[in-house]
């Protein structure tokens, strides 16, 4: 019995290592912070969370007005944050690779915590999901600027960067 739970841990932590990002918790007083100094979100906003693990910045989200969608690969995540956030209606997460999945045309903000091996790539396919809907996209980064990039505004680990669709 306990060599299938360590055998499934194994596996679980591999998976998330090889498709992206590890999980690693955010600290919600750093997730409001970012929501009320950065990009104060709203009623108006749609938040999509790059890899929402738990599901705690769609919840903070929530709390702010927005709608709040997470995209999330790892199965036991989704499952993790569905219960969390259970019962809220403006929370739903969804068993998705942000690389194939189109944000919706009614997206505001994407919020992600990418590692140093993919920002640089998620900033890309943001500014052309900005470019396919014909808007701006706001972008917010925890922990990891973009290379060569300079934030429109910085507020203790979080950037934004502001996203126009271009020609």
């Amino acid at each position: 019995m306990w060599l299938w739970v360590v055998l499934g841990a194994i596996v679980a932590v591999g998976f998330a290592a090889f498709t992206g990002a590890p999980y690693v918790p955010s600290k919600r007083r750093d997730v409001a912070r970012a929501f009320s100094e950065l990009y104060p979100l709203g009623p108006h906003d749609v938040m999509v969370d790059i890899g929402s693990g738990d599901g705690i910045v769609l919840r903070e989200a929530s709390r702010k007005g927005a709608t709040a969608i997470g995209y999330e690969i790892h199965p036991l995540l989704v499952l993790v944050s569905w219960l969390l956030s259970r019962g809220d209606p403006k929370v739903s997460v969804r068993l998705a690779n942000f690389w194939h999945t189109p944000l919706p045309k009614e997206v505001t903000v994407v919020y992600t915590f990418g590692d140093t091996r993919d920002i640089k790539k998620m900033y890309a396919r943001v500014q052309d999901e900005a470019t396919r809907l014909h808007k701006t996209i706001a972008f917010v980064s925890y922990a990891f600027a973009i290379p060569g990039v300079t934030p429109t505004k910085t507020a203790g680990t979080h950037h934004l960067y502001t996203l126009k669709p271009l020609q």
